[in-house]
């Protein structure tokens, strides 16, 4: 006998108590699984129903019933001629001519005529061709003015005083 009073054979609580808590445990997982299994073929069921049933996939509630199609429809009621439209406007618009513009007067006199070219200088028969060659004086670019030459500008001070130099 062990101290507890129980002998090498008999099994103690605890290990007895452990067996039974696992079968039960595992009995509570398939009634879990069994109940998992049932929500399913209902849902299924109800699916099935409504698809069928009235208003669903394979009855919609737009067909007519078998009573109404017997009667005959009633005669369709009188539909007085409407009114004719009024005229439209017409499509013709009378367009007025503009009066004619007196030209502006030109008060400032036309520009000169430009000067006439000198006669070209008769070709020397002593230098090559390439040498007599003068440039066409009508075809001249206007002379440029001269550039203007911008002042340099002071040179700045810094928000807290003169510019640091730069290091050396």
């Amino acid at each position: 006998m062990n101290k507890n009073g129980y002998g090498p054979y008999t099994p103690t609580p605890s290990k007895a108590l452990s067996n039974e808590i696992s079968i039960l445990l595992s009995e509570v997982g398939k009634l879990r699984d069994e109940r998992r299994a049932l929500q399913y073929e209902i849902a299924e069921l109800m699916q099935l129903k409504s698809k069928h049933g009235a208003g669903g996939e394979f009855e919609p509630d737009w067909r007519p019933q078998m009573a109404l199609l017997e009667q005959p429809p009633p005669p369709p009621p009188a539909i007085e001629a409407p009114p004719p439209p009024a005229p439209a406007p017409a499509g013709w618009r009378v367009v007025h001519k503009r009066p004619e513009r007196k030209p502006r007067m030109i008060k400032s006199a036309p520009p000169p005529a430009p000067a006439p070219a000198p006669p070209p200088e008769p070709p020397k028969p002593d230098i090559p061709a390439w040498a007599q060659w003068r440039p066409n004086p009508l075809l001249a670019p206007a002379a440029t003015p001269a550039p203007r030459m911008t002042p340099t500008p002071p040179s700045r001070r810094g928000l807290f005083g003169p510019a640091t130099p730069p290091p050396k």
